[in-house]
């Protein structure tokens, strides 16, 4: 199973989150440590808000803080909200795409349940099992040893 971009990115900006909940951070900090576009991440970030995985402080010392514990949150809750837009195949679309195979197929079951087994594993994990704890000098993601 591929994960889109956006899911991607979200659950790097809750891994993020949780390795410093103590402290905010910026939109624009989470997106130099990691790279990503910050127009693009503000999207995310929106988005997280609207699943009730975040909030945003406003002021001097505002940032993104999540909404819960790391320890509630589980991966699968994560995958399941930001990959709502996203089909695993055309027949999974929301409008149910336009697969001639449909009324007989017998592929549809087969990948459900392999999506299912998918979300059940990420269920297991936390964001406070994954937490990033920040950049290295210079503000950059480093790989851990």
């Amino acid at each position: 199973m591929r994960l889109a971009t956006f899911t991607d990115y979200g659950l790097r900006v809750l891994m993020r989150l949780a390795g410093a909940p103590e402290k905010p951070i910026s939109t624009g900090q989470i997106a130099r440590e990691f790279a990503i576009s910050q127009h693009h991440l503000a999207k995310v970030v929106s988005d997280l808000g609207l699943g009730g995985f975040v909030r945003s402080e406003r002021g001097r010392s505002g940032g993104l803080r999540l909404m819960r514990p790391a320890h509630e949150i589980t991966l699968g809750q994560v995958v399941r909200h930001l990959e709502r837009k996203f089909a695993i195949v055309e027949c999974f679309r929301a409008d149910g795409g336009e697969c001639v195979l449909r009324p007989r197929c017998r592929l549809r079951p087969q990948l459900s349940a392999a999506r299912e087994a998918f979300m059940a594993e990420l269920d297991r994990t936390t964001l406070e099992d994954c937490a990033w704890p920040g950049a290295g000098p210079g503000g950059r993601v480093v790989a851990a040893e």
